[in-house]
């Protein structure tokens, strides 16, 4: 069931950390007139000579690939920090990242440099990077099985929340102005702070302190806590489960999981995920949004509201997956999502191909806007971080999330960097390529990926290993004098004497 502590947990971790990587993804779309301005400025009381427009393109590049690329290096800290540190420390020690790179961006103004804004974009994305893998895999952790996919979807929702506010902030009326934007960016030091002040109270990651730290004690309490009862035997049972199972392995690096036989499968599936959530184009379909409204008839000035009010929709239906997940299950959401990008990107093709032609197609175009959001927020988006943290075991598990993670963040720094080409050579047959790679995406999860739904970490460890053509030794007759301990009480004396 779901407790109190959990779900304070959940949301602590998610507003901390999630909702930071949503709120830079798109603050900086809003004030970018008034930002660049200031680089224009600044440079001109240098140097006594007006910028250069191609120099102020790529400094403007700079300012927005950063983010991406600060993600990248984010994600090669995952496997060593949640190694060393645990799940909760990482997390704590990333809000250093993230209160920097808020105190630099909110006073680059008064500093007069706009080399500050770009390096705090690069230390806000290391700081994405890391909470965009160690959130989902904390959450993943402690949750029961019954509640992994509903709140695996929480960190994904914050994201979306922390998008709809960096746009709602950054209007016209609010801070999106030339006196504002410092503000704007400074921001997003606060809920750092908030999860600073509060993350120390709650407990670490159970699995982390019983398998990799093999303090069962704490790991009892731990989970006492978190489940709301004193009998967590059956937690703690599967746990030594998985040790055992996964004594003979230790803890795998990154060149290990890539080259262990018994794992390819579910390597395979998160980069093929990963590669499909990214590659499917949601930057660009974001991206074009205000044109495709500009040319459907919409006022200049009320198209922020319009960006807002699609930002609004990307959160209802991230908030729908939360609840449908556990019912529906993970495979459908995620043919669904992709099924929906895939229509909507072909759809879309055509309606920006007739739009001079037929007064009505600039409306449809606007329908495949939202029809591709709706696909993206209840499955494309949240469900691969959720699948990452269920079809790995806890040895493998932080090197995946840096396979994952990596893929994620190289995928979006390339679509953002090859975008601007690939629209200006293809115009609207861009989503031509966007549609086929959500078609593949889709091929792929309907022959390979299982469904992980209510399902314990070993249970789906087994169904790979089939895939994988691997023997896993079956634990239970290992473990049948584990389970009849009287009174709950678990000890290393009675593994000991299973384990001979």
């Amino acid at each position: 069931k779901m407790t109190l502590l959990l779900a304070l947990v959940a949301l602590v971790s998610a507003f901390g950390s999630s909702f930071q990587y949503g709120y830079n993804v798109s603050v900086i779309n809003s004030p970018a007139p008034y930002m660049q301005d200031f680089y224009n400025r600044t440079y001109f009381n240098r140097t006594g000579q007006p910028m250069d427009g191609g120099f102020q393109t790529l400094l403007w590049s700079l300012t927005v690939s950063m983010f991406p690329l600060g993600g990248l290096f984010g994600s090669l800290m995952v496997w060593p920090m949640v190694n060393s540190c645990g799940r909760k420390g990482t997390l704590l020690i990333n809000n250093l990242f993230s209160i920097t790179a808020a105190i630099l961006m909110g006073t680059s103004e008064l500093a007069k440099t706009f080399e500050v804004i770009i390096l705090s974009r690069v230390i806000m994305g290391i700081y994405a990077g890391l909470a965009s893998n160690v959130v989902p895999m904390f959450l993943g952790e402690i949750s029961p099985k019954n509640l992994r996919g509903a709140i695996g979807v929480v960190p994904q929702l914050f994201i979306t929340i922390g998008i709809l506010v960096a746009q709602i902030f950054g209007l016209d009326s609010i801070l999106g102005t030339a006196e504002g934007w410092p503000i704007l960016l400074g921001l997003t030091g606060i809920p750092s702070l908030i999860q600073l002040l509060i993350l120390p109270f709650f407990p670490e990651s159970p699995r982390y302190l019983l398998i990799q730290k093999g303090n069962e004690e704490q790991a009892r309490k731990a989970l006492q806590k978190l489940r709301g009862c004193d009998d967590v035997y059956d937690d703690i049972a599967e746990m030594h489960r998985e040790d055992l199972s996964e004594k003979e392995g230790g803890q795998f690096s990154v060149l290990s999981l890539c080259t262990f036989r018994g794992l390819r499968w579910q390597l395979i599936s998160i980069i093929v995920m990963m590669m499909g959530q990214q590659l499917s184009g949601v930057n660009a379909v974001f991206y074009y949004a205000d044109r495709i409204f500009q040319s459907a008839g919409v006022d200049k000035n009320n198209i922020q509201y319009v960006t807002v009010s699609i930002g609004a929709i990307n959160v209802v239906m991230t908030l729908l997956a939360v609840f449908i997940v556990e019912s529906l299950g993970r495979r459908i959401l995620l043919l669904a999502g992709f099924g929906l990008c895939c229509v909507s990107c072909a759809v879309l093709t055509l309606a920006l191909n007739l739009q001079t032609t037929v007064s009505w197609m600039s409306y449809l175009s606007i329908v495949c806007v939202i029809i591709y959001i709706i696909g993206h927020a209840i499955g494309a988006s949240p469900i691969p971080f959720v699948m990452i943290t269920e079809m790995f075991l806890q040895s493998s598990r932080p090197a995946a999330f840096m396979v994952g993670g990596s893929v994620h963040w190289i995928c979006n720094f390339t679509v953002g960097l090859v975008f601007l080409y690939m629209e200006a050579g293809l115009g609207p047959y861009c989503f031509l390529i966007f549609c086929a790679i959500c078609l593949a995406t889709i091929v792929y999860i309907f022959f390979v990926v299982p469904e992980t739904k209510n399902k314990t970490f070993m249970e789906i460890n087994r169904i790979m290993a089939k895939r994988n053509k691997v023997e896993i030794q079956d634990d239970k007759e290992e473990l049948k004098d584990f389970h009849t301990v009287p009174g709950g009480q678990t000890g290393k004396k009675e593994l000991s004497s299973v384990e001979l």
